[in-house]
């Protein structure tokens, strides 16, 4: 059996997935330990057809899901202890990776972690490609939540981990040495493509907002799996409020979701605020758009 699962949702780029591929053949150990459970889209003709002789590949084509569920359905079809959330824009760089992080999952025997490689691009300042275990993934019930329609799904996993890390179990694992370089248009390695287009931007942060109180109970739960006592439940799937369309109720409900929320230090706390306040301001057209650093010659 696999000992890592690589999930992949991909659409409309059959040529990238190959470019994973090969860099997965070029740069693993032993690529008997990993597997790729890839997502495909069954209106996306020109990726049914991907394949690769020498990595274990699970192929699923279904419907169009949230990016939340695109991953459940890849982890639920997935056999590794050790789970990755890929990218299809992404080229791993760094030879015998697999075997870093299984030593690093080895000197964790309750398995509640978080690493993530250096992206080249956010590095340690977000787990751009969240490495957890499957025994962490059974904790927490809902790691890859639905609701995510687009990204935030590795900033709602940082900030589990670090309310984790504040009841006093500091699980955060940032692998410098470990590239993952993610080739994404915002640092210029890109082009903007139609999926890139298709990709509502700011999405996720009203999701992310709305979803507070289940990070803290997904916290909850795993500080009560490394202390051996009986998992507390998660709150009830409810769907989210819509986001007003006034401002100022916005940025208030901004203040009291981060201020008021003592499961974070007082730092993280604003950080978070002033960061997504600036996203909704360029949203709403009141700052201007961070412009894509320019491609390299």
């Amino acid at each position: 059996m696999p000992k890592i699962s690589l999930l992949l949702p991909t659409r409309g780029r059959p040529h990238l997935v190959q470019r994973i591929f090969q860099s997965l053949i070029s740069q693993t150990a032993n690529l008997e330990d990993i597997e790729v459970v890839l997502y495909v889209d069954d209106d996306d003709d020109r990726s049914h057809s991907l394949d690769c002789d020498g990595v274990r590949l699970v192929k699923i084509i279904g419907p169009r899901l949230s990016h939340g569920g695109y991953n459940t359905a890849c982890l639920n079809r997935s056999s590794g202890e050790i789970i990755i959330l890929m990218n299809d824009d992404v080229i791993v760089r760094t030879p015998g990776w697999d075997r870093i992080i299984i030593e690093l999952a080895g000197t964790v025997p309750d398995g509640i972690f978080l690493a993530y490689a250096n992206d080249l691009h956010m590095g340690k300042r977000m787990c751009t490609f969240p490495i957890v275990t499957r025994r962490a993934c059974e904790v927490m019930a809902r790691p890859y939540p639905g609701e995510y329609q687009g990204g935030f799904i590795d900033w709602h996993l940082l900030d589990v981990f670090k309310r984790l890390k504040y009841k006093g179990y500091d699980r955060i694992f940032y692998l410098d040495q470990v590239v993952f370089e993610h080739l994404h248009f915002d640092s210029g390695k890109a082009e903007f493509d139609l999926t890139y287009q298709n990709r509502e931007r700011y999405e996720g942060d009203w999701t992310f907002v709305c979803l507070r109180e289940l990070r803290q109970a997904t916290a909850t739960r795993l500080h009560a799996a490394i202390m051996g006592e009986p998992l507390p439940p998660l709150p009830h799937e409810s769907g989210l409020p819509s986001r007003p369309r006034n401002s100022i109720r916005v940025l208030l409900r901004y203040a009291s979701v981060f201020f008021l929320d003592f499961a974070l230090p007082v730092g993280e706390r604003v950080r978070l605020f002033v960061w997504l306040t600036g996203r909704y301001l360029r949203f709403r057209g009141y700052l201007p758009p961070k412009r894509p650093a320019q491609k390299a010659d």
